[in-house]
């Protein structure tokens, strides 16, 4: 099978050939409709020692596809069938997998393998497709799953004010849930104002160019200082941004993954006596299944954040400038597109 393997820091992905899949007992092997380029995925290109990868390997875990063929142990799914994909293979045996929560398991593993046209999972890391959407939309289920978890980590309630800094595909889908479970206004923030037009379409109340008075702009666009301020890009001071521009006693949610440290000075936080609350992946019994069903219903549809469908020829192409800042946002590869 073609696809796209990681080699070294500084080296771009290449386009080769693997040998074809076959599954374990407990697994399936998927034919990839669909798998989203990740931010996290352009991290651990720049730094793979964190996360255990060496040559050879298939990033990709935003993964949507139809099942090409079952291990003997595998009951519940059969070839033909659309499936999404919760990228958290844990051991499956333990209190924490049980409760459908393999995020939490002390033997996690976020998988990769979907730039790819074949990939082998676990069939418990699989969940059927809704009726009414598309297969490759199916990749939006991970990281629509990832901004849900952080509403509900933040304790949203219906009428509060919020704000997102950073116009990402994260803080995008969160301020869409915000503004889907009700919150009074939401205000995205970011350096450029590409996604704005993307954000309002998402559910944004508005938008904010972030800068030296971020912390103004959002107050006034918020109708006050925000009760819940999400981070969502993981550069340096920001999280000491968000706590400037949240208002008294009220919660900042790390949620941008932020490689190599920050510093910041937690007086204002203490002197705000802010909750500092930190948010990652999802909970697949429980919010898995109700990010598929979004994709199906609903005012602002989360398909929006999606800017572009790629082969697999172009991957490395587009990888390496993604690295750069651009106006693209969520960009699905599709092995089937020459």
């Amino acid at each position: 099978m073609k696809a796209a393997i990681f080699d070294a820091v500084g080296t771009p992905l290449r386009i080769g050939e693997m040998p074809d899949p076959a599954p374990g007992a407990d697994e399936v092997v998927l034919r990839v409709a669909a798998c989203g380029i990740c931010g996290s995925d352009l991290h651990i290109t720049e730094d793979p020692k964190p996360f255990g990868l060496g040559t050879g390997f298939v990033l990709g875990h935003e993964i949507a596809g139809e099942v090409v063929a079952v291990g003997a142990e595998v009951r519940d799914l059969r070839v033909g069938d659309g499936v999404a994909v919760v990228p958290m293979r844990g051991c499956g045996h333990c209190a924490r997998c049980l409760a459908g929560d393999p995020a939490r398991c002390p033997e996690m593993v976020l998988i990769g393998g979907g730039y790819a046209e074949h990939v082998t999972v676990a069939a418990r890391q699989c969940r059927k497709m809704p009726e009414g959407v598309a297969l490759a939309d199916g990749a939006l289920a991970e990281p629509l799953s990832v901004a849900l978890h952080c509403i509900v980590r933040s304790g949203m309630q219906p009428g509060d004010r919020v704000a997102v800094i950073g116009a990402g595909p994260i803080g995008l889908l969160v301020a869409f849930w915000a503004r889907r479970m009700g919150a009074s206004h939401v205000v995205m923030a970011d350096i450029h104002t590409h996604q704005r037009e993307r954000a309002l379409a998402l559910g944004a109340t508005d938008f904010a160019l972030a800068g030296p008075r971020l912390s103004e702009n959002l107050s006034d666009l918020c109708g006050g200082p925000p009760d819940i301020v999400f981070e969502c890009v993981g550069k340096r001071g920001l999280l000491a941004a968000a706590v400037d521009a949240v208002r008294l006693q009220g919660k900042v949610i790390g949620v941008g993954l932020c490689i190599g440290g920050d510093d910041w000075d937690p007086f204002v936080a203490l002197s705000k006596e802010i909750d500092l609350i930190f948010s990652v992946f999802f909970h697949q019994r429980n919010e898995f299944g109700v990010a598929l069903d979004a994709l199906a219903s609903g005012p602002f549809a989360p398909q929006n954040i999606i800017t572009d469908r790629i082969g697999l020829s172009p991957v490395p192409q587009v990888f390496e400038g993604l690295r750069r800042r651009t106006t693209q946002c969520k960009v699905l590869i599709q092995p089937e597109l020459a």
